[in-house]
């Protein structure tokens, strides 16, 4: 987008985007390093907030600037079941469309083409058709080059490298300064290539050459909002398969199959260059409610404006909460994100490798043995994950791909809970359907061994 279309994004064999710079001239590419956040050239989150918010904004170095820390969930039952946590997301780009804040919205939703991929949305009907997480690569470019120039005001919704990168992108192009004029993020744990809804869709009967619909978060009444389950669609099949999360292979974020690369490199969970971020309100006396509840920071008078409106006419409900509640609710992607990184950052220079400059200093001493040991695992996870499943569709042998990550899976649930706990983790499926374990205590072992294993 920055540069035309001069450095192209295309699909690798591993199912993820990736920019080509062969052949692109000296200025492309340093328009490009401007405009990535992953490269050397481009204003780092602390900068670029500096820059797009009033210095009268609190600051948590963990959750970056904020005006209102809150827990929110839409009234209405019916809304928030189809939304994904607690439906603010769509609420709120709702109440910009509906209240003329805005003209359009730009975000993810299905594809004719692809299972997912950005749109224009100009409407209520339309942004509602959209909901739900898209675990799945996707790029802004060709969705905002369309919009450009048209005299539209548009929110854009994005993880949190997307939504830094727009800002470098707005820099870049003043002229769409006056038409992306909110940005709305998306808490991260780390983006995934397509291989992810292939997995999953193998795993419930559906094979990656015949997936045409994925539903990434089914809800269950009277169950925690963390136990979703997944469900796919057949081509000219009307009817959906499904299995719940942690029933699947590789549906564990701690083991961060089929993760980005550049991911590795992000110290970003809380989209700190968005106007309100909103992620799962993963905390005690939340994470019990089926429904699913968001965290919701504001960083926009305006936002937090229809969001006091909300409450006051019953439309939302909402709690206080305060940074370090924000900031647990994302523990384990704290320890991914920011001691990781140090690890990996230390590493990588020890050989010889580049590395971007970011915000956490390298330092493989940061955390202990243990840890560094599960940090390393975790990388060497994900980089095996692609070849194997590209290899395994290949194939069309889903055991190919089970044969190679299974053993490095149980390696690292070793590691991670130690010879017992892991054991019982790694055999709890298993074990929790034979008729030999009835003892409902025995069964409460094994669920508390299946949670603990799902952190990072």
């Amino acid at each position: 987008m920055a540069t035309s279309g001069r450095i192209p994004i295309t699909l690798t064999r591993y199912g993820a985007r990736q920019a080509s710079t062969a052949g692109a001239s000296e200025s492309d590419k340093a328009i490009a390093s401007r405009v990535c956040p992953f490269a050397r050239d481009s204003p780092d989150e602390d900068a670029v907030s500096a820059e797009v918010f009033p210095p009268s904004l609190d600051h948590d170095e963990r959750i970056g600037r904020f005006l209102k820390v809150s827990a929110a969930q839409v009234a209405s039952d019916d809304y928030v079941i189809d939304s994904s946590s607690g439906g603010m997301t769509s609420w709120f780009v709702g109440r910009l469309l509906a209240e003329g804040d805005v003209d359009g919205v730009i975000h993810v939703g299905r594809n004719e083409d692809d299972l997912f991929g950005y749109r224009v949305s100009y409407d209520m009907d339309a942004v509602l058709g959209n909901r739900k997480s898209a675990y799945y690569a996707t790029s802004f470019a060709d969705a905002v080059s369309r919009i450009e120039g048209d005299g539209r005001r548009y929110a854009i919704v994005g993880v949190p490298c997307f939504i830094t990168g727009a800002r470098h992108l707005v820099r870049e192009r003043p002229a769409l300064a006056d038409q992306l004029v909110y940005f709305v993020g998306l808490v991260c744990g780390h983006l995934k290539t397509d291989a992810f809804a292939q997995l999953l869709a193998w795993q419930v009967g559906v094979a990656p050459d015949q997936l045409a619909e994925v539903d990434f978060r089914v809800k269950h009444p009277h169950r925690d909002a963390q136990d979703y389950s997944f469900a796919a669609r057949r081509r000219g099949r009307a009817e959906w398969a499904s299995k719940p999360n942690r029933r699947l292979f590789g549906a564990n974020w701690g083991h961060a199959m089929f993760q980005l690369g550049a991911c590795d490199f992000c110290d970003d969970i809380f989209a700190e260059t968005a106007d309100v971020v909103l992620g799962d309100a993963w905390l005690e006396g939340f994470r019990q409610d089926w429904r699913g509840t968001n965290v919701v920071i504001t960083r926009s008078p305006r936002l937090q404006e229809i969001l006091d409106a909300g409450e006051d006419s019953g439309a939302v409900r909402v709690w206080p909460l305060s940074p370090d509640e924000a900031a647990k609710s994302q523990a384990g992607n704290f320890r991914h994100r920011r001691d990781g990184l140090a690890v990996r950052l230390a590493d990588d220079i020890a050989e010889g490798r580049w590395v971007p400059l970011k915000r956490v200093q390298p330092d493989a001493e940061r955390v202990g043995a243990k840890r560094r040991s599960l940090i390393r695992q975790r990388r060497a996870l994900s980089r095996t994950s692609h070849t194997a499943f590209a290899a395994a569709r290949e194939a069309g042998s889903l055991r190919a791909f089970m044969r190679v990550m299974r053993p490095k899976v149980n390696a690292y649930v070793l590691t991670d809970l130690g010879p017992v706990m892991g054991r019982l983790t790694i055999y709890a499926p298993w074990l929790a359907r034979s008729r030999f374990v009835r003892n409902s205590f025995v069964r409460s072992i094994l669920s508390r061994a299946r949670t603990r294993s799902t952190g990072t």
